[in-house]
């Protein structure tokens, strides 16, 4: 038997205790986003990633990113910012489109795809337990969607489901390349924030016109998003990833979609029937599923 040595069990635990913030912090998001609905999506997402860079500002250090190959640098400072617009702002916008619980349920399926990614980028292939832990957990997003679709039809909540996973999508990818890179991105976090900042205050400004007047309770619910959700849970997220193995973190991102759930229930902004806890549950075992061959 291996002896354990005891900076690797620091950092397990190390890694253990910050996805944990990341968890707690993201459980919130979805109530948060609600209490910010008046704002136009594209404008609450800048706000959100500007406060989201000034909280994780002390981190910041000087990385030599031009060390990696120019492929990896525009990953970096391109890629990174785009797929944070892409996360936040499909998010915001599938909130508005579609029933807030079921959108964030969709949302928070991130982790089976990030646990597929990790797979194939690790083994050059899908295992049959990934594959059908993401069978199992999609099964958790139908039970939401089907009885809609036998009644009916969506009408405008299919495109908010649709960019709800976008959203889901923007998140794995994220984090794979925030596993994979070969620089850490928590220093650089608020350098890339602010350029995903720049991003989203130009499509507010093409697709939204002049931005309007944030105050009140909008105002303090997008700096919230920004200094918690987006801000110290993508750094500890990021420590997680880097300290820890894949499928551990991964395993512990699968309570959110519950957690979250629950919140707005209890908040009396999502109705609980069967539906959501099945497909919460569905979600939780087959991301479970999945990530028992991705560590």
């Amino acid at each position: 038997m291996q002896p354990v040595h005891p900076h690797e069990v620091v950092a397990r635990w190390y890694s253990v205790g910050a996805a944990l913030v990341a968890v707690m912090l993201w459980s919130v998001a979805p109530l948060m986003a609600e209490l910010a609905r008046t704002t136009p999506p594209f404008q609450l997402t800048a706000l959100t990633l500007l406060a989201g860079a000034l909280a994780t500002l002390p981190l910041s250090r000087q990385i030599n990113v031009s060390r990696a190959n120019m492929a990896w640098q525009l990953s970096v400072w391109l890629g990174v910012p785009l797929l944070i617009v892409g996360a936040v702002g499909s998010y915001f916008i599938g909130m508005r489109l579609a029933p807030a619980a079921e959108a964030a349920l969709i949302t928070y399926t991130w982790p089976v795809l990030f646990v597929l990614l990790s797979q194939w980028s690790r083994f050059g292939r899908l295992k049959m337990a990934g594959v059908i832990g993401a069978l199992i957990a999609f099964s958790g997003a139908a039970v939401l969607l089907l009885p809609q679709a036998l009644n009916g039809g969506f009408g405008g909540a299919a495109t908010g489901y649709g960019l709800a996973l976008v959203a889901a999508c923007c998140w794995a990818l994220y984090s794979w390349l925030g596993q994979t890179a070969p620089v850490a991105l928590s220093p650089l976090l608020p350098r890339l924030l602010l350029i995903a900042c720049a991003i989203a205050a130009s499509a507010s400004f093409i697709t939204e016109g002049n931005p309007s007047v944030v105050n009140g309770e909008a105002l303090l619910a997008g700096i919230a998003l920004g200094l918690g959700p987006y801000g110290v849970a993508m750094v500890a997220w990021d420590k997680a990833l880097r300290f820890g193995q894949a499928s551990v973190v991964g395993s512990l991102a699968y309570g959110v979609p519950v957690l979250a759930a629950l919140i707005l229930v209890l908040a009396d902004m999502s109705v609980l029937d069967w539906r959501l806890p099945t497909a919460a549950v569905l979600v939780v075992i087959g991301c479970l599923k999945a990530g028992h061959v991705a560590g």
